[in-house]
């Protein structure tokens, strides 16, 4: 599976926590605004300041509400350090505490989905999807998990979804060209990368994804121009290196094309099998 798949997007926003009253005296009213603060995430330096903010209020309050924020907040800010087990515990407290409230199921999803637990994280998506039947983030993270089944035509209904819920998700836009590119609706495919681009310019993924669709169409000189600009966003991306490296054989370039290919099996010893799936070998 292409590394970049699912990277960063359905990752849920951090919930803002409001507090209508504070019957404290005032330093410990500035104390816990200062907390509040941290776990809403407003020190974005590293995860530590929101896990120590939402930490304080955790120990500190005892409105369900809040608690079951604050717990969101907290695994968000686990999920982010790679803790992926103490986010799945942050966001089941958070459910335990507020069953209604969409966010942590959907987190939870992605936390499972990072570990690899596809049947758990489908649980999730649609539990999500059943509390908030127009979540976009949560209908994209379900079509990611179909993506992986290789269940393309669920995928393709689930993107859809949701960029007509949030057409901004530019990386809702590459997936859904990926998934166009590898069953051959190529000039969809196309029209969707330069959409994820446009939206995200600084995201290999969309250079990657429109670098497959012009090998698939022929384009080799096109292909090599896209996949050099994901390779300048993230250096060792394997599919962005094994797609140029074919590009560079079709173009006569065999050295650097053979460089390239190497390089990509170093890096991930089953891309040539992927790409021969997709026709490209």
């Amino acid at each position: 599976m292409r590394r970049h798949a699912s990277r960063s997007f359905a990752a849920a926003g951090t919930a803002v926590l409001i507090v209508l009253a504070l019957e404290l005296p005032a330093p410990a009213q500035i104390s816990k605004l200062t907390n509040l603060d941290l776990c809403n995430g407003k020190d974005r330096s590293s995860p530590d300041p929101q896990i120590r903010g939402c930490t304080a209020l955790i120990k500190s309050d005892k409105n369900p509400q809040v608690l079951a924020v604050a717990f969101n907040n907290r695994g968000n800010a686990l999920a982010a350090a790679g803790e992926y087990e103490l986010a799945i515990r942050d966001y089941s407290e958070s459910i335990k505490l507020n069953p209604s409230y969409a966010k942590p199921l959907n987190n939870r999803g992605v936390a499972y989905q990072k570990k690899g637990d596809f049947d758990l994280a489908m649980k999730d998506f649609e539990a999500a999807i059943n509390v908030e039947p127009n979540y976009p983030s949560a209908i994209a993270n379900r079509g990611e998990v179909f993506l992986k089944q290789g269940d393309y035509p669920r995928a393709l209904k689930d993107f859809d979804a949701a960029l007509k819920l949030a057409p901004d998700l530019g990386v809702v836009w590459n997936e859904r060209c990926w998934v166009r590119a590898v069953t051959g609706e190529l000039q969809g495919a196309l029209t969707d990368c330069n959409e994820a681009i446009r939206l995200e310019p600084n995201l290999a993924a969309g250079f990657d994804s429109r670098g497959l669709t012009h090998m698939k169409l022929g384009h080799w000189d096109l292909a090599i121009a896209d996949y050099n600009a994901a390779l300048r966003l993230d250096h060792d991306l394997p599919s962005a290196l094994y797609g140029r490296g074919l590009a560079r054989l079709k173009t006569g370039s065999q050295a650097a094309g053979r460089a390239d290919i190497a390089a990509a099996k170093r890096g991930d010893q089953k891309i040539a099998e992927q790409f021969a799936r997709y026709g490209l070998q």
